[in-house]
């Protein structure tokens, strides 16, 4: 019988990544991916589907999320080098195209998630200082600030794990203001919990419909534990630490979103929090602590958050085409790379102009968050097949394994959640077949240069180039 040896033993060589993430570091990176956008903008629009039982999707969303999470633990533990769905895709299937409509639906989950944080950044910036909330405006703020992080993308910016902390202590303080702000109203005798047992439904939605519709959306804030899998190959003993620490961080999420979920129904009446746009939060700060200065400064909390999650997710789409070009799945144009700066000049501005078109044509928030969870989950029921797929595949270490019952009913819920049954709404499936179309005209372009042109051979050969897993929140 082989010796069963740790990742460490077998990745010891001089050219692998160097182990510096412990327990604690790993769990404020998990909780940061996770913090952002979605809660601080898609409250109000859960609200509009489910009324004051706004914290159900939310722990719904949260369920379906820790049962992924565990194909996940499972993959990374196996497979403790930095990948992502479309590397266990690939690994599974052994299908080059299927592979490669992984990764760009990663990335094009990547550029709406994005879109809807610069659209949330505009308003809270027209609320911060006081410039009212004409929609021309909030549109022209969100393409500028695409436009920055583009600029900024150009010149080269690289992430770090200390710069990751400091962010998710900003995060994380808007959010627990919220809840402390829900305990002052409460003292004070300005929050009605009741309403958080009150179910409407718009129109004729019964309320399993409903909580459907209103979970597919609420899943947006669950994203960004999946990315963490990418920084397995700087922990130590990924194998005993990471399903310990993504469950634990995915639970702290967890709790913060519905006791926030909870606060927000208590003190804003649901028919208010609904007209409240991608600034939900705000109006429950303000209405909840009316004497004290919370509410000037929380829009600037926010901007901060979703500034956050648009940069980050650009650089990922971007270096995720830029990737695919690398391994000859996409036109060579993607791999150019500006000589002054060393980046991916012709990828970013790819990936910012369709950012700026989502931001100018769809708009709404709720949209482009939808599409961007739309997208997420399929790549999710994918995940959870391939979990399955790959038990055949042994390693010679010892790794997490799911109990089987677990990715198989979270393939199953991901996949209904994809679906038009839902009730989500038809716009989201349209926006999403766009990009996707757009992937797939571009792969089958490449197609035809490689195989007609140049007598190439389509292949992924380096599939580590295709890592990135998908949005931070």
């Amino acid at each position: 019988m082989a010796e069963l040896r740790s990742p460490e033993q077998i990745d010891g060589s001089p050219d692998q990544l160097k182990r510096v993430m412990g327990p604690g570091l790993l769990l404020l990176f998990i909780i940061g991916d996770i913090l952002g956008t979605g809660i601080y903008a898609l409250t109000g629009t859960v609200a509009k589907e489910v009324g004051g039982a706004v914290w159900l999707p939310f722990l719904l969303a949260f369920v379906v999320a820790v049962m992924t999470a565990f194909a996940y633990l499972e993959l990374v533990t196996k497979y403790p080098h930095a990948g992502g769905a479309a590397v266990y895709t690939n690994r599974a299937f052994k299908n080059g195209f299927f592979t490669f409509m992984v990764a760009f639906t990663v990335t094009a989950s990547g550029i709406t998630s994005s879109a809807t944080a610069s659209r949330a950044f505009a308003e809270n910036f027209m609320k911060g200082f006081g410039l009212g909330d004409q929609a021309g405006l909030v549109t022209l703020i969100a393409v500028g600030f695409i436009a920055l992080v583009m600029a900024v993308n150009l010149w080269g910016v690289g992430e770090s794990v200390k710069a990751n902390i400091v962010l998710t202590v900003i995060e994380l303080s808007g959010l627990l203001l919220v809840i402390f702000v829900g305990f002052l109203a409460m003292v004070n005798g300005k929050a009605d919990f009741s309403r958080t047992l009150v179910f409407e439904t718009p129109h004729d939605k019964g309320m399993f419909l409903a909580v459907s519709a209103a979970t597919s959306v609420a899943f947006f804030a669950m994203v960004g534990f999946e990315d963490s899998v990418n920084m397995a190959e700087e922990t130590k003993n990924p194998s005993q630490i990471f399903p310990k620490i993504m469950l634990t961080g995915l639970g702290i999420t967890g709790v913060i979103y519905v006791l926030v979920s909870l606060t927000a129904v208590a003190i804003v009446p649901v028919g208010e929090l609904t007209q409240t746009g991608a600034t939900p939060l705000l109006t429950v700060v303000q209405m909840g602590a009316p004497g004290l200065p919370f509410g000037a400064i929380f829009p600037f909390i926010s901007m901060f958050a979703v500034a956050n999650t648009a940069l980050i997710n650009m650089l990922m789409a971007s270096r995720l085409l830029y990737g695919m070009a690398k391994q000859g799945i996409l036109p060579p144009v993607f791999g150019a790379i500006m000589k002054s700066r060393q980046t991916p000049w012709f990828s970013i501005v790819f990936t910012s102009v369709l950012a700026a078109v989502l931001i100018t044509f769809v708009g709404q928030v709720s949209q482009l968050g939808g599409t961007t969870a739309l997208l997420l989950l399929g790549v999710f029921t994918i995940t959870n097949v391939a979990v399955l797929v790959l038990r055949k595949d042994t390693v010679e270490h010892d790794h997490f394994t799911a109990p089987t019952w677990i990715p198989i009913v979270a393939g199953l819920c991901t996949f209904y959640l994809v679906g038009p049954w839902t009730g989500r709404p038809l716009e989201q499936f349209q926006i999403a077949l766009v990009l996707l179309g757009i992937g797939a005209v571009l792969g089958v372009i490449t197609y035809v240069i490689n195989k007609m042109i140049r007598h190439q051979p389509v292949e992924i050969s380096h599939v580590e180039y295709l890592g990135g897993d998908g949005p931070r929140n």
